[in-house]
Order: C-alpha cells, then sequence, then structure tokens
C-alpha cells in the first residue's frame, strides 16, 4: 500500500515537471481583444493576424528557441472584462508580455494593472492621446487623435471635400470624446465651421432625434466618431431621411464590415488610412493574400496594426528574452521597423507618428484618393 502511494506521488511529481517543461518551451502572450460584441470584427483580425504572425515566427524556429503561442481571451469591447483579462494576465507568470486591447477606452480601463504589475500592453489601435503616457508600460501604434483629428479636418473636410461647414456626432466615450474635441479644435482654427456636435451612447440603434437636430443647422458635411456598426447605421438612417450630407469619419470605419452593413448608404464616405490595400510592396501584398486566405475577407487597417505589433513585439523579446521589464526597455528602443503598415519608431512616451492617406467608398470598396 505505502509502495503504491509513493509510485502515486512520484508520478504526480513527473507529470508536473513535464508541463512545466512544456510550458518553459513557449513564449506565452496575452491577447485581449473584442472577439464577440459589437466590435467583433476588429477583435476576429486582431486574432488573425498575431496568429499568422506567430505561425510564421514559429516556422523560423520561434523566438530564442521558443515557440510562440498567444493566450486570447474576448474582452467584447468591455472595459470591465479588458480589466479583468488584464488582473489574469499580470499573475499569470508564464505570460511575458501582452497586445491589446482594441478601444482606447478598454485600454485605459486596464492600463493601470499593466502598470502596476511591470506588463507591457502593446495596442494596436487605442489612438487617445492619453493612453500611452498613461504609464511606463503603455505602448500604442496606430497614432493619437492629435495627428489624426487635425488631418481629418484640414486635409479631408476643408481640402478635399471642399467643405465650409461640417457638424459632428460622436460615441460618448473616452475614444469618442478625444476624437471629436481633436476635430473640432482643428476646424475651428481653419476656418471650417462647425455647426453642433451631438454625442450618442454606445448601443445605440436610433440616431433619428440626434438626426433631425443635426439637420437644422444646415452642415455641408457631418463628421461621425463611430465604429464601423453604429456608422452603417447612421448612413442608413440618414438615406431613410432622404438628406445627402457629405460623410467623413475617423479610420475605425475602414472595416469590410462597414461595406456590408451599410451598403450603398455608405457610398461616398471619406475617411483616412496608412494602410491600404493596393499597397505595391510585396510584404503588404503576402500578408494581405495570406490574411484574406484564412479570414475570406481583406484585412483592413486595425488587422495590419495588430501584425506590426506582434512583430515588434517579437523582435523586442528577441533582443531582451523573456523579464517583462527588459522587454518593455527593448520595445521602447524600437526605431525605422519596417512593417506592412510603415515606419515605426516610438515617441519617449510609447506612441507612434503616422503619415496618412485619403481613401473612400466608390463603388461598395476602398478607393485610394490621395496619398501624402
Amino acid at each position: 500500500m505505502r509502495k503504491a502511494l509513493v509510485l502515486t506521488v512520484f508520478a504526480v511529481l513527473l507529470l508536473g515537471t513535464v508541463g512545466l517543461a512544456q510550458v518553459s518551451e513557449v513564449v506565452r502572450i496575452g491577447l485581449s481583444a473584442p472577439i464577440t460584441g459589437n466590435y467583433a470584427e476588429y477583435g476576429q483580425n486582431f486574432q488573425i493576424s498575431v496568429q499568422m504572425a506567430a505561425d510564421e515566427i514559429n516556422a523560423k524556429g520561434g523566438i530564442r528557441g521558443r515557440k510562440v503561442e498567444f493566450v486570447v481571451m474576448d474582452s467584447k469591447g468591455d472595459p470591465k472584462e479588458s480589466a479583468l483579462i488584464a488582473q489574469k494576465f499580470v499573475e499569470d507568470q508564464t505570460i511575458v508580455a501582452q497586445i491589446g486591447d482594441f478601444t482606447s477606452t478598454c485600454c485605459l480601463a486596464a492600463a493601470p494593472i499593466y502598470e502596476r504589475a511591470g506588463m507591457v500592453q502593446l495596442s494596436p489601435t487605442a489612438s487617445s492621446p492619453d493612453f500611452a503616457p498613461s504609464g511606463k508600460y503603455m505602448f500604442g501604434i496606430v497614432g493619437t487623435q492629435d495627428a489624426e483629428g487635425p488631418f481629418n479636418a484640414k486635409n479631408i473636410a476643408q481640402d478635399y471635400m471642399g467643405l465650409k461647414s461640417v457638424a459632428v456626432v460622436f460615441i460618448n466615450n473616452d475614444w469618442g470624446v478625444v476624437t471629436k474635441d481633436r476635430f473640432v479644435k482643428a476646424a475651428e482654427a481653419i476656418g471650417l465651421r462647425v455647426t453642433t456636435s451631438q454625442p450618442f451612447l454606445e448601443g445605440e440603434k436610433d440616431f433619428t432625434a440626434i438626426l433631425t437636430r443635426i439637420r437644422q443647422g444646415n452642415p455641408e458635411g457631418l463628421f461621425i466618431a463611430a465604429m464601423y456598426n453604429e456608422t452603417a447605421s447612421i448612413a442608413r438612417q440618414l438615406k431613410r431621411m432622404g438628406w445627402n450630407v457629405k460623410m467623413l469619419a475617423p479610420s475605425s470605419v475602414f472595416t469590410a464590415q462597414l461595406l456590408t452593413l451599410g451598403g450603398d448608404a455608405v457610398e461616398g464616405l471619406v475617411t483616412n488610412a496608412f494602410f491600404i490595400l493596393t499597397d505595391p510592396d510585396p510584404k503588404v501584398q503576402a500578408y494581405i493574400k495570406e490574411f484574406e486566405a484564412r479570414a475570406k475577407r481583406f484585412p483592413n487597417l486595425h488587422a495590419a496594426c495588430a501584425y506590426d505589433a506582434a512583430w515588434i513585439l517579437f523582435n523586442a523579446i528577441e533582443k531582451a528574452g523573456f523579464n517583462r521589464a527588459a522587454i518593455r526597455d527593448a520595445l521602447a528602443a524600437t526605431k525605422g521597423y519596417m512593417g506592412v503598415t510603415g515606419e515605426i519608431t516610438f515617441t519617449p512616451v510609447g506612441d507612434v507618428v503616422r503619415k496618412y492617406k485619403i481613401i473612400a467608398v466608390e463603388k461598395g470598396e476602398w478607393v485610394l484618393k490621395r496619398g501624402f
């Protein structure tokens, strides 16, 4: 009996040792993203892109001989969920860094947890100017509204669309407010008249009352600071009202789902991007081809940013090893990395300065209109 007990204990210890050995043979990275919910396309694109990057580096032998493994958790686009995921990631000592979340609101909710624990939080898409400076371990690669807002006001609304007046409708969260504020400030500085700014709550379906109020100011254009699903709803309701106002939006709307949900109602909508599907760069075209093969749809700006985020993080781990603090320092030193979204060099606060292009919806497709 005693011999059997000893053998059992030995077997358990052996299995535990094998399990630890298996864990140590991989590099585990957390991915927090909205896999389900209103922003599901964004999160699913994240997941596909980072897995593509992982498969590519694993085919080359991994990082320092270890295979890369992503631990994916669904934030549902909810900041409370994003914070809960952050707590789980930082407590798991096998996870060395994290990519995500999608919205600035989710990123800001989770940032204090990552900062206290000393774990990199690398968001492919958080554009709030407050995110990256909120901590030493926060990084964003999509650029910020400090640059995108003025580009949308000057280069798109005033110069490309020729607008003299514009109204704003925006989602009332961290990202929506800062996107509205930066656009309005830039518009007023160049003499582009803003007739009104109207907020809406996340999850809103009926925009009739808001659009009716906006229409009373008779603006030539409407800046829609929202995601693809809300923008598609607004465009459809504009069409039902018979109001042919010119539409523009931040890069958050550059998705396949906007075209599917909005149909002909989003024809003519203008936005910006620094990743375009017609880029002749072989590296970009190889990424697009592989993404389409896996997702059965084209990649958008956010998907491409997730792919680049994965690669610059891999490079940082390759240089630093598997210590969380050392990874942070190596990532902060990223300079001149040429990804599928262009050059990535972090500013001292962990942001990236981007160069934008103008794109628009024409005949149901995204078309490049002007480059800079």
